[in-house]
């Protein structure tokens, strides 16, 4: 059946669809400023893991919630919005991944997303592992109601029974869609409901309430026992709970007796024995632990994770003191022996050795089978060890670097990470045939800021405690195999609490001149706009391919001057009044991108830098608002590579992947 109704979907849009987006229009689209929260409707596929529709639509899992009261399965996408200048339609974006093997992308993303997507070439075609930027049909109201839902009509559908699922008017429905007669709504069109409240149940409340466990691989197959056993007061069930309670208190004041008569005679034996201790080899985790996956590796967590001194064959491993408090009540990562990273970095050879930074060096290693890299610090680093720690064992996103676990010895201290095959973006951008790389494409170039934005987007405002990574620049950003970035080096990423006027955090000047925001240079204050400060300047090196700090060019100087990339690019900037008259600014574009890129969208982002290094850090957009607008620089960007179908310089985003 929903085979039936996607073909039927497929051909609708093929009769139906033109580049005037012919679907129904909730409100007057003009104000290409405005900014709105809007939900899609979505039917997964059976046993569709959350994983990928998260992937599928960019969000996080707290933005999915689930179709309650009725077993139609439907998830609902939280979704920013705005109005696309060009269609003049509400749009939000997103990414697709192509899984299987090279095929039509409009089939591919029809089939997906059941009708939510945009897309005018349908003779267009991708290669497995292609990332597909795409439009999705989204609504911002008129104020009249809250929220606009994106819904794809399905066969049985009328205005009427919507109108019933959803609990609002059949009127209101007709007005935020325009529709004249009810009875010439059409299947596999998108229509809009228009909600005072966000609909659905939470994903994890959904999921908890379910008497039985779902499945791994399913995320709507929940079930909740609504039988009534008989309407009369159940003074049988209260009394017999009652009982229980207390019974399960009287056991646990037991128990708590009993930890502490043996805690007390522990201690006592080692006072009468304190050598006895030392025999243990290795004893980190003193009661039992609780293992969950982190990512794609596994981290453990544990009651209570003390401290203490470990004989590893002739290297004592003394793990810090600062994790008796500090780390509690996080997941933790895996625990390595000395002799497992001597052993897997070559006694830390210097063919090992990918980077060096103020910290530490970095080596390459294989442990446990699988490629890592290897931060080596000494001891006296361990405020920065531990923030790493305490950082990147909270917070876990795609576009973050993932921590698997860390050792320790008298004098080293060594932080165990993923490891991004690429190496750092600063490698690619800065004279990057000489480290054995080609040049970046335009779309490479976009994608990896976009993949960064996200990455600090999500330490500014989606983690419980929020924070500054203080250190942005073009070396702690990884790449993948696939060119896809991950923010890396959070050993000076703080925490920021609440002022009057946002989230700040007075401390000690730290960071990369060129990168410093002015107002962290004046008083030390950082907070999350002093991160976009620097992301603009990551920007700025992306469009022009220089460092961050350049020297004068021309004849060579005896003293030449050092001038920042900002100072020079917004010189150029000043002399640029639109797109179509940036003379100055191109001659601050990397010369190895051969004027293969689309001016106005390299114009857009050169813009885009400029709002993010304001002097007034008021005035600058917060990552929210560069992942937006990158998002839509980012399409601009594909449909541009995508009318040279035939430049095999060009095109490498859709067909070859990147």
């Amino acid at each position: 059946m929903r085979l039936l109704q996607i073909s039927l979907c497929i051909l609708l849009s093929f009769l139906s669809f033109d580049t005037s987006l012919s679907s129904p229009t909730p409100l007057n689209c003009s104000d290409t400023t405005r900014l709105c929260t809007s939900f899609l409707a979505y039917n997964p596929s059976p046993h569709q893991p959350i994983s990928e529709i998260q992937s599928m639509f960019d969000v996080l899992p707290e933005d999915i919630t689930v179709e309650d009261g009725d077993d139609r399965g439907y998830l609902f996408i939280k979704k920013n919005c705005s109005c696309a200048q060009q269609a003049k339609k509400y749009l939000t974006n997103t990414t697709f991944t192509v899984k299987e093997e090279e095929g039509y992308v409009y089939r591919m993303v029809t089939e997906a997303y059941g009708g939510l997507t945009v897309l005018v070439n349908s003779s267009r075609t991708a290669r497995a592992g292609a990332v597909i930027s795409l439009h999705l049909l989204c609504g911002c109201s008129s104020r009249l109601w809250n929220y606009l839902l994106s819904y794809v009509m399905q066969d049985g559908d009328t205005i009427e029974s919507l109108a019933s699922r959803f609990g609002v008017s059949m009127d209101s429905i007709e007005a935020a869609n325009g529709i004249s007669d009810p009875d010439t709504v059409s299947v596999g069109d998108v229509y809009y409901i228009p909600l005072n409240s966000v609909p659905g149940v939470p994903y994890s409340v959904k999921k908890g309430i379910s008497p039985a466990p779902a499945p791994a691989t399913s995320i709507y197959n929940f079930s909740v026992n609504q039988n009534h056993h008989s309407a009369h007061f159940p003074y049988g069930w209260i009394l017999g709970s009652l009982g229980v309670g207390l019974v399960l208190i009287l056991v646990a004041l037991l128990v708590c007796i009993s930890c502490k008569s043996l805690m007390c005679c522990t201690q006592e034996s080692r006072e009468k024995d304190p050598d006895r201790t030392s025999s243990h080899k290795f004893r980190i985790l003193r009661r039992t632990s609780f293992c969950n996956g982190s990512g794609r590796y596994l981290c453990c967590k544990s009651v209570d994770w003390k401290p203490t001194t470990v004989d590893t064959g002739n290297h004592q491993m003394s793990i810090p003191k600062a994790m008796m408090t500090d780390v509690l009540d996080m997941e933790k990562p895996v625990v390595f022996t000395y002799e497992e990273i001597l052993s897997s970095t070559d006694g830390f050879s210097d063919s090992n050795l990918i980077g060096h930074g103020r910290y530490g060096s970095v080596c390459f290693a294989v442990l446990r089978d699988q490629e890592v890299a290897i931060k080596r610090m000494t001891a006296t680093k361990t405020k920065e060890f531990m923030a790493e720690m305490k950082i990147l064992c909270k917070v876990h996103h795609t576009n973050l670097v993932e921590l698997i676990g860390y050792a320790a010895s008298d004098d080293e201290l060594f932080l165990v990470y993923e490891y991004a095959h690429k190496g750092s973006l600063r490698s690619h951008l800065h004279d990057p045939q000489s480290k054995g790389h080609t040049s970046l494409s335009w779309i490479a170039r976009v994608q990896i800021a976009l993949d960064a934005a996200r990455g600090l987007e999500y330490i500014h405002e989606h983690t419980k405690a929020h924070y500054v990574h203080r250190d942005i620049k073009t070396s702690n950003i990884l790449l993948d195999t696939a060119l896809r970035a991950k923010i890396s080096d959070f050993g000076l990423a703080k925490l920021v609490g609440r002022t009057s006027d946002g989230e700040a955090s007075t401390t000690r000047v730290v960071g990369t001149f060129g990168y410093l925001a002015p107002e962290y240079l004046s008083d030390g204050l950082a907070t999350t706009k002093s991160d976009v400060y620097a992301f603009g300047v990551v920007l700025f090196e992306l469009i022009s391919g220089k460092e961050a700090i350049t020297r004068t060019e021309g004849k060579v100087l005896v003293n030449p001057e050092r001038r920042s990339l900002a100072s020079v690019m917004l010189a150029a900037l000043r002399n640029c009044p639109n797109s179509m008259s940036m003379t100055s600014l191109k001659e601050c574009i990397d010369p190895n991108l051969m004027d293969l890129y689309p001016h106005d969208c390299a114009y857009k982002m050169a813009i885009l830098a400029k709002q993010c290094v304001e002097e007034d850090p008021i005035l600058r957009p917060d990552m929210k608002q560069v992942v937006i607008s990158l998002s839509q620089i980012l399409l601009s960007s594909v449909e541009w590579e995508a009318t040279l179908a035939g430049n095999s310089q060009v095109f490498s985003g859709l067909v070859q992947g990147r």
